[in-house]
């Protein structure tokens, strides 16, 4: 197997193996979907779940619970497509419209690559402030510098070197975002009374809305079925993708229990820490309100969790974005050229004086026009006997698939409409 991985987006390595001829370890199959995680633990997650635990103390640990296995269903569709097909979700689409909806098509998909790098950067931005006092616009440029700096990583050492920095990244806001639970338990009482699906108010059902919402990033649906085929090559025989199959499950199951577990200690520890307290309305606020309440070790551990949310989540935004454009157009643009281009609206914005957690929400509402685009598209060709073969998915898959695509779809809308009238 390679050690380096692909060296230029889109283009496979060979199949696992083929070098040595020996079976790779599980170990080594995964990788992947620990890339594509980073999309569920971003700086967008963090305002909502922050906000949740701190409004409604443990009322919506339940969504965490719903939100994560919606996902591992969802990633492990993409993942699927990429082994099976040999090809990405953008090229299977391109290979089936016209030229003016594949432009049409890529136009949806770069607004919504914009809306997720301007929260990415947005939270890099924040963190920075947090730490070392920088403003928010010089905070913002420099996490696009060290962005690229990650991407470089991509573009010289292979995807494998990229995964495992990445991974490295997941772990390190893991323990920052969790840390604070250590030094304030959350009621166990609570939590498990969280686990029972229920509202409190207008106001929760938006924030739930908010939450489940953007469970589903499309970036992160285009990417996965890329960095599949990418990871583990094409040409495999019968017995060789099923066992690739097998191991995409777990390394889907594994990177997103990660996430979910993250995303859970976020609202635990604003339910246990936040709750009642005013001026904990933006990250910024409930940032000083946890150093308040749990000391300095704690608020910095949450601020460099937030600063490496932001610095992965941009890094692997700016990937996708890449790898959009080259399966839907076929036009091979430099990651670092990308990374250049897309951080430039952020930074007009961050220049604007807004709040930015005024752009977090506003970002999160253009990310919803999105979601449709993506995982509908995701659900019609991996059940498509024609393109997945015996890997279609199943009448059970499918039955499940379809509902949680318009759960979130309607969703998204309702966070549309109540984020736009102004509700909460």
């Amino acid at each position: 197997m390679q050690d380096s991985g692909t060296t230029a987006v889109g283009t496979p390595p060979r199949p696992p193996g083929s070098r040595s001829g020996r079976r790779p370890s599980i170990l080594r199959l995964l990788g992947p979907a620990f890339v594509a995680a980073i999309a569920y633990v971003d700086p967008g997650n963090v305002a909502a779940n922050v906000s949740a635990g701190a409004q409604l103390g443990y009322l919506l640990v339940w969504v965490i619970v719903v939100a994560n296995a919606m996902a591992v269903l969802v990633q492990y569709l993409s993942a699927k497509l990429g082994l099976v097909t040999g090809r990405s979700l953008p090229e299977v689409l391109a290979e089936r419209m016209g030229r003016r909806a594949r432009l049409a098509y890529w136009g949806q998909a770069e607004l919504v690559a914009a809306a997720t790098d301007l929260a990415e950067i947005i939270g890099g931005a924040i963190a920075l402030h947090l730490l070392f006092g920088l403003p928010l616009l010089l905070g913002g440029a420099v996490t696009g510098v060290i962005s690229m700096l990650v991407l470089t990583v991509q573009q010289r050492r292979g995807q494998r070197t990229f995964e495992t920095v990445i991974t490295s990244m997941l772990a390190i806001l893991a323990v920052g975002f969790c840390l604070g639970l250590v030094v304030a338990p959350p009621s166990l009482t609570g939590t498990l009374g969280g686990l029972v699906p229920r509202f409190e108010g207008t106001s929760s059902v938006l924030i739930a809305a908010s939450m489940l919402g953007a469970t589903v990033m499309p970036h992160a649906i285009y990417l996965h079925s890329s960095l599949a085929r990418d990871h583990h090559g094409s040409g495999h025989s019968p017995a060789g993708l099923r066992r690739l199959l097998v191991a995409t499950r777990w390394d889907v199951a594994l990177a997103l229990l990660l996430a979910g577990t993250v995303n859970l200690a976020m609202l635990l520890l604003a339910a246990s820490t936040l709750a009642g307290r005013t001026g904990v309305d933006s990250i910024e606020g409930a940032h000083a309100a946890i150093e308040d309440a749990l000391g300095p070790v704690v608020g910095i551990a949450f601020a460099v969790a937030l600063l490496v949310s932001g610095l992965a989540s941009t890094s692997v935004g700016s990937y996708a974005g890449a790898e959009i454009m080259q399966g839907l157009l076929k036009v091979r643009v430099p990651l670092l050229t990308r990374r250049l281009v897309t951080l430039v609206p952020a930074l007009v914005l961050l220049a604007t004086n807004l709040s930015p957690t005024w752009l977090l929400v506003l970002s999160q509402v253009v990310l919803s026009f999105g979601i449709p685009f993506a995982l509908v598209p995701l659900v019609r060709v991996t059940s498509d006997r024609a393109l997945m073969g015996e890997h279609r998915n199943g009448t059970a898959t499918r039955v499940v698939a379809w509902g949680v695509a318009l759960a979130i779809v309607a969703l998204n809308v309702a966070l549309l409409a109540l984020t736009l009238s102004g509700v909460g």
